[in-house]
């Protein structure tokens, strides 16, 4: 098992982007958690800074320690329910960008493979083919938006929400993150300072008023 060498970044300790008396929107950077782990020294994150701020702050879903970008927080009980209703019944839209090694040849494509741990090796995570069982299907969108002199940006879409689920969709249709040191090979790895994935916009319904919300934070993978 790789070895979680967790230094969260103090600066910017919190970057929140919108608040109400109903939920919170933070721009996470890259390297915290969104919740805190098991050990002590993983107390530091998205959601215990928050509630230092605003204590009755709960969690509403999660991004990898490694991806950066905007996330939502509930301030009530019936504000978490609403807002988990919404992404388990996929009512809620994500977008990310991801640059990833070499050039991906279609312009947009669906990659539908179904995720399940990779028992042998936790806590990663594997495709399964057709004819597998014992995952949970999985669908994500893409859509390349630049083709640079190595790599690809590319706009991503899920439309489920699995454990690492477009880093292995993206490793599957053979073009890792960069700098994705679980799934990444050494080149991909020494490719980015930091995994290049971000989550750009989330789109929701306010769980009090009904009306629709959007919210952005633009990728740092400019060249």
């Amino acid at each position: 098992m790789q070895i979680f060498d967790y230094q969260p970044p103090a600066v910017p300790w919190l970057d929140i982007r919108y608040k109400d008396r109903d939920l919170i929107i933070i721009n996470k950077p890259s390297g915290l958690l969104s919740n805190p782990g098991r050990a002590a020294h993983t107390f530091d994150c998205a959601l215990t800074r928050l509630q230092t701020l605003y204590p009755e702050t709960i969690l509403v879903h999660r991004l990898d320690c490694a991806t950066s970008g905007i996330m939502v927080f509930a301030r009530n009980k019936k504000a978490e329910s609403h807002l988990k209703t919404q992404f388990q019944d996929r009512q809620s839209k994500k977008v990310y960008i991801a640059e990833v090694m070499g050039h991906v040849p279609q312009e947009q494509g669906m990659i539908d493979l179904a995720i399940a741990p990779d028992t042998e090796h936790p806590p990663y995570q594997k495709t399964l083919q057709a004819g597998e069982t014992g995952g949970k299907s999985a669908l994500t969108y893409y859509r390349v938006l630049e083709r640079r002199e190595n790599s690809t940006l590319v706009e991503l879409s899920p439309e489920t929400g699995r454990t690492h689920q477009l880093r292995v969709h993206m490793l599957a249709l053979g073009h890792a993150i960069l700098g994705d040191e679980f799934y990444g090979d050494a080149e991909v790895i020494k490719a980015a300072p930091r995994l290049c994935l971000h989550a750009q916009s989330l789109s929701l319904t306010h769980p009090y008023s009904a009306k629709p919300l959007f919210f952005s934070s633009k990728h740092p993978f400019s060249e």
